[in-house]
């Protein structure tokens, strides 16, 4: 026994075994849940039209809800509350807006190119409703009901809840991480920046990397003082790095801050250096308190260049600075990428303090922090 323990065939084989044991488990339980999933579907389809078309009254859940669980006292998933989820899941899905009409609106379809895989989109412009909510089921049965309830609870719409569907999917999101990038409006900050990359980047490259920026990006994780600079932000981030990855998304590994670089007899740092695993490409990241100036887009075009000359290897796609500012004005941004080569974003910053009752009249308020940003040092 002890010969095998240490017989390196043997491990080397005994690993394998476990590998393939826990991917059996992994699509196992993704079976089981698709299939939980669809019989929920099902059911909340069943509740609907039951409810339509008799005339059972309002204790009818109450009393489905206590027939199914004395018949299958080991299931979870027959109360109250769990069967009127599994009805405003299918109302949600079957009855949302922009379906109403008897064809997908093109924009929509246009959403689900992106987010669904082309073989289930094939045709699906030419497609009745009902066709699309099948599509549309195919996806959300892939993740937990826990995270489809908290989809449906917290989405305004179908456009939406699908978005965040596919980014689950995607990314394999904690229920905890899908909340957070819910409240905090992911869906309607992502790809809102302004920058120059459809102008600087060859497709998909400027698409993939249009779809990295938000505007504006909350930091809700830090506690600053009152006089804080760059580098206190700076160095905030890099304490909470986990919520800062977080809300830059997915792709960004962390690399440095401060990183020096020499440019002819100078020294240089760069805030904050990134490498970008879906674009492959290293993203510079520059910190402002105060508002955007014209200035700070020629600095970080100057860091973009030096990057790509001194680090970027073959196979790597050219650089990408994004500069983050507490305030900029939109058409002063536009003007100042205008001309610049060089792939920039220009995004807003927000920071909000999640504190209890008792200690917000001992810390700076958010309007002492922002009248504070005009003061701040600009290294």
């Amino acid at each position: 026994m002890k010969k095998l323990q240490t017989d390196i065939q043997y491990k080397n084989w005994l690993a394998d075994l476990k590998s393939k044991v826990r991917s059996i488990q992994i699509k196992a339980a993704l079976a089981v849940n698709k299939e939980l999933l669809t019989f929920y579907w099902e059911l909340g389809t069943d509740i609907v039209q039951k409810q339509s078309t008799t005339n059972w009254g309002d204790g009818f859940l109450s009393q489905l809800s206590a027939d199914l669980m004395a018949e299958f006292p080991d299931m979870k998933g027959f109360s109250v509350r769990n069967l009127k989820y599994a009805r405003q899941w299918y109302l949600f899905y079957s009855s949302d807006s922009q379906i109403g009409s008897p064809v997908i609106g093109q924009q929509l379809v246009a959403q689900l190119e992106n987010e669904f895989s082309q073989q289930a989109v094939g045709q699906i412009g030419k497609q009745p409703a009902a066709q699309f909510v099948k599509q549309a089921v195919s996806q959300i049965t892939q993740i937990p009901w826990g995270h489809n309830i908290a989809i449906i609870s917290k989405c305004k719409n179908m456009k939406e809840a699908l978005y965040y569907v596919s980014n689950t999917i995607a990314h394999n999101w904690s229920r905890s991480v899908l909340v957070h990038q819910i409240e905090s409006g992911l869906y309607r900050r992502e790809g809102k920046s302004i920058s120059n990359f459809t102008a600087a980047l060859p497709k998909p490259q400027s698409d993939l990397a249009l779809q990295t920026l938000k505007d504006p990006y909350i930091f809700d994780f830090l506690s600053m003082s009152k006089d804080y600079n760059e580098r206190e932000l700076e160095k905030g981030l890099v304490e909470h790095i986990t919520h800062f990855l977080l809300e830059l998304g997915a792709g960004f590994a962390y690399i440095g801050r401060q990183v020096p670089l020499q440019v002819g007899e100078r020294d240089f740092f760069i805030d904050l250096l990134f490498y970008h695993t879906r674009l492959h490409c290293y993203v510079v990241i520059e910190l402002k308190t105060a508002d955007f100036e014209p200035e700070h887009a020629g600095k970080l075009n100057f860091y973009i260049k030096a990057i790509d000359e001194q680090l970027r290897k073959d196979g790597d796609q050219p650089t990408i600075g994004i500069l983050l500012c507490k305030n900029r004005d939109k058409v002063v941004a536009e003007y100042a990428l205008s001309d610049i080569h060089k792939p920039i974003g220009v995004s807003e910053y927000q920071l909000t303090h999640l504190l209890p009752e008792n200690l917000k009249s001992s810390l700076p308020s958010i309007e002492e922090i922002e009248a504070e940003f005009s003061g701040g040092s600009d290294e």
